[in-house]
Formats: structure tokens, sequence, C-alpha cells
């Protein structure tokens, strides 16, 4: 390669990064935003707390379903159509948001948007793979994507906070994403993207993706990001239930009142510090010192009730940044670049079942075992913490993907 090509390639390598970035950013937005919406959306439809979980819940069981059932179209159509299929069918839901009016039409709408989400963030997830050279620089790309969703968690609800406080609906953040949407497609279009290095091995199909559930590795690393995911997605759906009716110091109320914003906050500048830990330690080690300060934080949170929770659980969103890019960068790498697309749309899978399935199972704990006390949803929440644990413990004294990973490097 001469040395005007291989500038000509950064400089495209570095355009669909920014637009990976932008991507995660925009449907963080919307997706992270549900518990402000939901809140909203129960008064002016006079929804009982199952109906508005349905927002929720709704895109979660649709972006597993496409990355199982679609997550092989980024290997088999090339990462560039599948992303732009995905956002221009995304942005279309989005923009339908503001012309909606029943409850019936939006849980339509973010059962199309999960979809479509499911189809563009498997194919900028293989994107990565296509873009970095080794695992390592996978691994702290992904941190970084991450991080822009994790600003995208944070501006989606302060957005809907605002259109509230003045009046304005908060479907206006929907036309507002598929106006992103638009922009992204048009630079997506207009961008020259890397070629997915193909191997000889059996086609791309849903079949192969399928096949793919009989991987150790593809399971190994999905059952400890499905707890992860489980442990997280119980704060910010429900740690304002369980710290309802607390009492405490000013400041403890004042932290109380800003749970979930401080651990999303948290969780944004924990995956930037990401890119400079993973530079400097063993990606075994952090993930093990960290699930423990996780499980820890849970698990005090149980133990001592509010007063603890108050401050451990948003505290734990500086530890958990980290290990949702990283395990899922690792758990890509485990495979041919060919096959990132179906691997991701596997691990996709678990993301959103996980999600979906958690915060039902802490509902059914409080309502059923606990009379409604949101304690015991976290107690179960401490055992999904726990696990993470145990598989990060397991990780580290056994390195089971260390020569798998090491030879990604090598090809």
């Amino acid at each position: 390669m001469t040395e005007n090509a291989e500038i000509e390639q950064q400089g495209a390598h570095k355009l669909v990064t920014w637009l990976t970035y932008a991507m995660f950013f925009m449907f963080a937005m919307t997706t992270d935003a549900v518990g402000e919406i939901i809140k909203i959306a129960k008064l002016e439809m006079g929804l009982t707390n199952i109906q508005a979980s349905a927002f929720h819940w709704a895109t979660m069981v649709a972006v597993a379903a496409s990355g199982i059932f679609l997550g092989f179209l980024a290997d088999r159509i090339g990462r560039k159509n599948a992303i732009i299929l995905g956002l221009s069918l995304y942005g279309l839901a989005s923009a339908l948001f503001f012309a909606a009016d029943t409850f019936e039409v939006y849980l339509t709408l973010l059962f199309v948007s999960g979809l479509a989400i499911g189809v563009f963030k498997t194919a900028a997830l293989a994107l990565i793979g296509d873009i970095t050279n080794t695992t390592s620089e996978h691994t702290r790309t992904m941190n970084a994507v991450e991080g822009f969703f994790g600003i995208g968690a944070i501006v989606g609800p302060l957005l809907v906070v605002f259109l509230a406080a003045r009046g304005v609906s908060w479907t206006w953040l929907y036309l507002l994403s598929a106006a992103f949407c638009v922009l992204m497609i048009i630079a997506a279009a207009m961008t020259s993207y890397p070629d997915k290095r193909k191997t000889a091995e059996e086609p791309v199909s849903m079949k192969r993706a399928f096949a793919l559930l009989g991987n150790k590795y593809a399971l190994g690393f999905s059952f400890a990001i499905a707890m992860y995911v489980a442990s997280e997605v119980a704060i910010f759906v429900w740690l304002p239930s369980f710290l309802e009716g607390f009492t405490g110091s000013d400041l403890a109320m004042l932290v109380a009142a800003y749970a979930v914003m401080i651990f999303f906050v948290l969780r944004a500048l924990g995956r930037f510090l990401g890119v400079w830990i993973l530079k400097r330690y063993s990606w075994t080690s952090v993930m093990l010192i960290f699930s423990a300060i996780i499980f820890s934080c849970f698990l005090a949170s149980a133990i001592f009730g509010q007063t603890a929770a108050v401050f451990l659980l948003p505290a734990s969103g500086l530890f958990m940044s980290m290990v949702y890019p990283t395990l899922n960068s690792k758990g890509i790498s485990c495979f041919p670049k060919a096959e990132h697309g179906a691997i991701a749309g596997l691990i996709l899978f678990f993301t959103a079942a996980a999600a979906a399935v958690g915060p039902l199972l802490m509902a059914f704990a409080a309502d059923v075992l606990g009379g409604g006390d949101m304690i015991s949803g976290f107690y179960l929440a401490t055992g999904f913490a726990g696990l993470l644990f145990i598989a990060m413990l397991f990780n580290f004294l056994r390195n089971p993907a260390a020569d798998v990973l090491q030879n990604a490097d090598v090809l």
C-alpha cells in the first residue's frame, strides 16, 4: 500500500469511527430516556405500570429478536448497507412518533425501532472489528463507543425533562432522533467503508448465526454480558422505586433525587477512562476487580437497604462502565472478522433479552415475595451481580480465551 493510500484509508477509518460514535449517541437518547417517558406517558394515556413498562421491554424484545434473526445481515449485505438500512428504518419509526397518539401505535413503533437498532448496531459493532488491528485496540475503541452511548443516555432524559417543563411533548425527542438519522444516512452514503475480510468458511446466514450458540466462547461471554446487563438495568429501571420514601441528610436526599442521573454520568465518564486504564492493565484483572466492587455495592445495598443504596448503587456506575464494552469486544474478537456481524448479533440478543427479562423478574420478586417492596427485587439483582463476579473470577484464574485472542492479534 502506498503512503497516500494508507493516509486515505486512515482518514476513512476515522470518519466511520465518528459515525459509529454518533449512532450510539443518537439511539441512547431515546432508549435510556424511557424512565422519564414512562412517567409522562402514564399520566397522558392513563396507563397501568404493567402497560407503561412496555415502553421499555417492547424495544428490548425487538432488539433481541433482531440480533439473533437479523445479525447476519452485517456480514451478508455489508456493514455500510446494513447501517443505512437500519438507520432508515429507525428514522422512519422515530418520525412517526410525532404523528402517533395511541398506546398501541407507540408500542408498534417501539418494536420497529428495536428491530432497526439491532440491524445497525450489529453492523456498527462488526465495523469496529474491521477498522481495528488488534484485540486491545478493539477493546479501547469499544469503550470509547460506549462512552458516547453514555453521553446520549444523559442527554436524552434531560431533553425529556426540559421539554416537559415547557409543556412540549416528549415525542419531539424522537423527531430530533429522526433528523439525526437523516444526517447520518447522508454521511454514511458518502463515506468509504473498509472492505470486509471474507473467509472460505460457511457462508453467513441465519443458520450460521444460530450455530454460534454451540460455541463455548459465544456462550461464555454472552452469559457474563447478560448478568452484567441485568445488574445495570436494575439500577436505572428500579432504583427510583427502591428509594421511594427515603429520608436522610440533605446530601443523601439530593443524591436520591438524582440517583439515576449520577449513575449515568459516572458510567459515561468511566467508559472514557477505560480507554486509559485498559492500555495499562490486564483486562482480566480489571474485570475481576470491577465486578467485585459492583457485587459489593449490590450486596451492601441488599443488606443495609436504602441508606447504603442511595450512595453505592449510583457509584457502581463508575465500575460498571468498562464491563460491557470490554466483554463485548473480547467476545467478538474470538471469531473471524467475516463473522463479526453474526456474533455481534448473538451477543446483542443476550444483551437485550437480559435487559427485558431482568427488570420483569425483579418486579415479580418484589410483588410476589416482597409485598410490593422493591428490596426483594434487589436481592435478585444482587444474585445477578454475584454471578458476574464468579464468571470474572473464573476468567481471571483460567483465562480460557487467551489463546484465541492472541491468535486474533496475529491474523
